[in-house]
């Protein structure tokens, strides 16, 4: 039974994969808005505007999916098909691929028709920034970031996640980012409070960020980009970005692209100035059918990686954990 578990962790998050690839989103009754609604509820009964709480209310809402993966893996140790089918579900919910490519593409049609009014009603569901006054060299922009970040946040970071702690990886992970995006943003009510949920987040995508550039250089040219460009560019800006980890995806997306990223962003009620990554133009609605094509490719990629982790590196690491338990077992006897 041990060696069919990282089979069962590895035919889980392909089929979870194939899922969303083919589905996307559930259109009703998502876990992970449930999910949200479950946390706004709790933030509204711990919150207080300092750390300590904020820390209390990421343990609770990070700790409870954690829990709940890690039961749901100990019940299913001894059924492989049942445990495959719980990472199959586990994975469809909280990927995202599809719909960040569905976007794009909606938004890259509507620029290209010069329909900026519907091209502004869609940005929110790609980022929080105010669209009102956005032309569409902004728009275009603004699409292209949240394509490039998200395709870390919302792809490789969850298969990474998956494949390195199963069900409780792609959970726990999913909770802290939705946390993030919730309470982990810079305003006078989370200020302090979300500070922990930021983060953790931060934490949790330090390494699939960092995948997740390298891929989208050397996936470049499934875009139509310049490979030799888009490492330029990565390792001259990548550390640029006030992010630790956005920049790592924005930086290797605009060289792949061909495009200069960056600049003012103007949220509801509050503006940022972010440094300019690459060299070439402001992106225009072309780009964005290109930055869904390299996203798409990135996620197949870091399946790739997720797939072989249970099969190769996990089950050394699994037999060296056993031997180092055995012995620890063996000499206190």
């Amino acid at each position: 039974m041990r060696q069919a578990a990282p089979v069962a962790n590895a035919v889980g998050l392909a089929a979870g994969y194939a899922l969303d690839t083919l589905l996307g989103d559930p259109r009703r009754w998502h876990p992970v808005a449930g999910f949200g609604r479950a946390a706004g509820a709790l933030e509204r009964r711990v919150y207080r505007p300092d750390r300590s709480a904020g820390a209390a209310f990421t343990a609770l809402a990070v700790g409870a999916p954690v829990l709940l993966g890690a039961a749901a893996t100990i019940a299913t140790r001894r059924h492989p098909v049942a445990r495959a089918v719980l990472v199959a579900a586990g994975t469809w919910t909280v990927l995202g691929g599809r719909t960040l490519r569905h976007e794009a593409t909606v938004m890259g049609r509507a620029l290209r028709d010069g329909d900026l009014p519907a091209a502004r009603h869609r940005l929110g569901h790609l980022c929080g920034r105010d669209p009102s006054a956005l032309d569409e060299p902004e728009l275009a922009r603004a699409t292209v970031e949240s394509v490039a970040e998200n395709t870390s946040d919302a792809v490789v970071a969850p298969l990474l996640w998956g494949a390195v702690a199963g069900l409780p990886g792609l959970l726990g992970y999913r909770a802290a980012n939705t946390l993030d995006a919730m309470v982990g943003h810079r305003s006078p009510r989370y200020a302090r409070f979300g500070t922990p949920a930021a983060r953790l987040d931060d934490l949790l995508n330090l390494v699939p960020a960092r995948v997740t550039g390298l891929l989208t250089v050397a996936l470049a040219p499934s875009g139509h980009g310049d490979r030799d460009r888009a490492w330029r560019v990565w390792r001259r800006d990548r550390n640029d970005h006030p992010s630790p980890n956005a920049g790592q995806c924005e930086a290797a997306m605009a060289g792949a692209l061909g495009v200069r990223l960056g600049g003012r962003n103007v949220y509801f009620g509050r503006s940022e100035v972010r440094p300019f990554l690459g060299d070439g133009p402001r992106p225009e609605g072309r780009h964005l059918k290109r930055a869904a094509r390299i996203s798409g490719a990135v996620g197949l990629a870091a399946l790739g990686l997720a797939v072989a982790y249970p099969l190769t590196v996990g089950r050394l690491v699994s037999a060296a954990g056993r031997r180092v338990l055995g012995g620890g077992r063996g000499s206190a006897s």
